[in-house]
């Protein structure tokens, strides 16, 4: 079974880490931006796509990184077995497609449903359409 691992978000303004159960981001725990010196100064998420969706999620604030830490793990302790294989799956699924979706446009490709006619290329050279988009993207794009 996965562990719980952290990754420092580069983008982040302010100190911010990501947190992963194997492959899947599970939450964050980051600084807080604006808060007086004498208030809890971290703040952390527990919760995914699709889980977060439906409301369950947890969330929280804490003094030192240290103690959002550990509230972040207990919370996830409860969180997981909430958790389905369709849940992980529907998650990665969706990682592909964001990908797939911004490589496309970084690349001047259109989707199907940007052009009248329905049709176009995908950027590894696959003719696709509205009907054939999400299965092409699913079994060729989707990461191992």
């Amino acid at each position: 079974m996965p562990t719980l691992t952290r990754r420092r978000d580069q983008e982040a303004l302010h100190e911010c880490w990501q947190v992963f159960f194997g492959d899947v981001c599970v939450g964050t725990i980051s600084k807080r931006a604006g808060v007086p010196s004498d208030a809890d100064q971290w703040g952390w998420t527990c919760g995914f796509f699709p889980l977060s969706h439906h409301g369950r999620r947890a969330e929280g604030i804490a003094m030192t990184f240290d103690r959002a830490c550990a509230a972040f793990e207990a919370a996830w302790r409860e969180y997981l077995p909430n958790c389905t294989d369709a849940d992980f799956e529907a998650y990665r699924r969706q990682q592909a497609w964001t990908r797939w979706k911004f490589t496309m446009q970084e690349l001047g490709r259109k989707l199907p449903t940007e052009v009248p006619e329905g049709r176009s290329r995908c950027f590894c050279g696959t003719v696709i359409d509205v009907a054939t988009m999400n299965r092409h993207v699913s079994t060729v794009h989707m990461a191992a």
